[in-house]
Order: C-alpha cells, then structure tokens, then sequence
C-alpha cells in the first residue's frame, strides 16, 4: 500500500519503524512544525522528523489543514492509507475522506475508556490495573471511532508515565503490524466502541501537579508516578519548591 504517516513525538517513532520495515511503501509523512527550544528559542525538528530525514522520506508540516492547498497536496500522494499517531491536529472530515482505505489511529488506551490527550497518564492516575493500544478507524469525533483490535498489558508495580509510554509506543507497533492485514483483507468491519464506560484523559497542566497534602497518601503515589517525567509532581516544603520523582505510600 502507498501510506502516508503523520505523527510528531517519541510516542510515534517505533510505529514510524515498523511501517518503513514493512512491505508497504510511506510516501509522505506528515508532523508539526518545528518549535522554539531553549532559551536561544532556536526552531527545532520533532523526534519524527527527525527519524524521517534519517529516512530520506519527504515531510510536510502544515500549521493546519485550513491552509491553503493543504487538502490538495495531501490527495496528490493519492494515499490508500493514513496512518496517524499522536500527531497533534485534528484531521477535519476532508482529510479523512482522501486516503482509499481512510485513517486509521494508534491510540494509547483501551477504547472507550481514556479518550482524549493524555490517556498513558490518565490510566495511572486513576489506579487502573491495565492499559494498553487501541488501532481504531478514524471519524470526526475525539477517538470515537470504531476499532480494529486492541492489545492489552498490565500495570506494572511502580509504573511511571514515561515507562509506560514507553511500553505502549512498542506495543502499539506490533498491533499496527497485525491491524494492516485485517484492514487490507476489506472481509470485516472494525467494532464499534462501547457506550458504557466512556472517559476522558483531559491535556496535563503543571498546575495539576501541584501535591494536595490533604488527599490521600496513595493517590498522592499515584500522581507521582503518573507526571514522571512531566510534568513532575512538585509541592513547597520549608518555602522551596520541590520535584517529586519517586514515593512510597506507608500504612
């Protein structure tokens, strides 16, 4: 298949891998422009453009979609497929509607549960025992789309934010390797999601990070492993701020 990937950070790059290594062909990948770092604020390219150029693969990095021959630029790659992974915009139906075979998403849950922008840290926060990777069929709403498979795994003890993207980045691999064939096949449809059991991993913010001492001591733990490594627990002990990076709730 002639593929077109679009996807920006870390979460992205071993799907990224596993599609180049593949038989399919990616033709164009598609990532966020790059941003003002440091404190010269010099413009920097994201961990996908980077593995792109790494590649040799064209890259195409619109503000958005509503820009000026964005739609037509994108039809031109005449794409039987889009795959998309944390890319950071929405893809508004004209988008959608352009690949043969349309979008499909590797979502870092599992659907419905921990719709939305930060579901890895949502899942810890919350106490789940499980995660894992949904590969789900793209449509107009925020990750309601029907699903393809999902592949779970189980929390670890100790789990933090930054392992478990980790874990899910390659688990989200594979299952995208096992999805293309299914979706290639055209002999079944993706499931629908469940009505019952809808949740919403809300953007993460320093703020919430702060540490209420009066909540109890294992959610506290549990905070503090899920903003590891950002954006990190922190709480103002004898006047100074402090960073949390590990605790241990005691009975």
């Amino acid at each position: 298949m002639r593929i077109v990937f679009a996807g920006t950070p870390d979460f992205s790059v071993a799907p990224l891998e596993a599609l180049v290594a593949s038989p399919h062909e990616v033709v164009a990948i598609y990532t966020q422009p790059d941003r003002p770092t440091g404190r010269g604020r010099k413009l920097v390219p994201g961990p996908v453009k980077q593995k792109a150029q790494d590649f040799g693969i064209p890259v195409i990095q619109p503000a958005s979609f509503r820009e000026e021959g964005a739609i037509d630029d994108l039809a031109s790659l005449q794409p039987d497929l889009m795959v998309v992974v944390a890319y950071g915009l929405l893809l508004p139906e004209s988008v959608l509607d352009i690949p043969r075979l349309g979008c499909i998403n590797i979502h870092a849950s599992l659907l419905p549960r921990w719709r939305g922008a930060a579901p890895v840290q949502r899942a810890i926060l919350a106490g789940d025992s499980h995660s894992g990777v949904s590969i789900m069929q793209m449509d107009a709403g925020l990750d309601t789309g029907p699903v393809w498979l999902e592949r779970e795994i189980a929390l670890a003890p100790g789990e933090t934010g930054g392992s478990l993207h980790d874990k899910l980045a390659v688990l989200g691999a594979d299952a995208l390797m096992e999805a293309l064939p299914l979706i290639i096949a055209g002999d079944r449809k993706p499931l629908p999601q469940m009505e019952e059991g809808v949740c919403y991993a809300h953007k993460l913010s320093k703020e919430e990070a702060r540490i209420d001492w009066k909540v109890p001591a294992r959610q506290i733990v549990r905070l503090v492993r899920a903003f590891n490594p950002w954006p990190v627990a922190h709480a103002e002990l004898d006047g100074k701020k402090v960073r949390l990076w590990e605790t241990e709730a005691l009975e």
